[in-house]
């Protein structure tokens, strides 16, 4: 789904709609899914945002990683991405080089964080995300890792809204 039901519509849907809906989002997340319904009614998409902001800095470490998880990889096969990631995947296609390098970067912070790494890619080239990627692996804990790769899902959640054109009050 790459439109959003108007927020009252989303206040009243029933659960398989509300998580389709915010699948848009937030990609495939059940921990934040489930809590996000559970807190209806929203005023506005950006107060749903703001609900998911606060509702992860009460997950427990395990539904973190799972809402991490729930984002494609960086330079993941389109085969393997949401239409909205399809579009946020770095602009272009870039060498086979640049694919190769991401991917065992993406791999070596799979290893050592347990998780996968999440950025706003904003524009950035998958080239201009290796040195994100790599400063990241090499100045971060664990658990500070946990917390950007939370807070990048926030950035991203709040561009997809913007880029989908809703309203505050949709």
């Amino acid at each position: 789904m790459d439109t959003l039901l108007p927020i009252k519509e989303l206040n009243e849907a029933d659960f398989e709609s509300f998580i389709k809906t915010v699948n848009t989002l937030f990609e495939t997340a059940p921990p934040l899914a489930k809590r996000l319904y559970e807190k209806r009614p929203y005023s506005s998409y950006d107060a749903l945002i703001d609900e998911a902001d606060e509702i992860q800095s009460r997950l427990n470490e395990e539904e973190r990683v799972e809402v991490i998880n729930a984002h494609p990889r960086i330079g993941a096969p389109k085969q393997n991405l949401s239409a909205m990631s399809q579009r946020e995947q770095g602009k272009g296609q870039e060498d086979n080089e640049v694919n190769e390098e991401l991917k065992r970067l993406n791999e070596a912070y799979e290893q050592k964080f347990g998780f996968k790494f999440i950025v706003f890619v904003n524009g950035r080239t998958r080239k201009e995300i290796i040195p994100v990627l790599k400063e990241r692996m090499d100045g971060q804990s664990r658990e500070q890792e946990l917390n950007t790769g939370i807070q990048e899902m926030i950035m991203i959640a709040r561009d997809r809204l913007k880029k989908l054109g809703q309203q505050s009050h949709l």
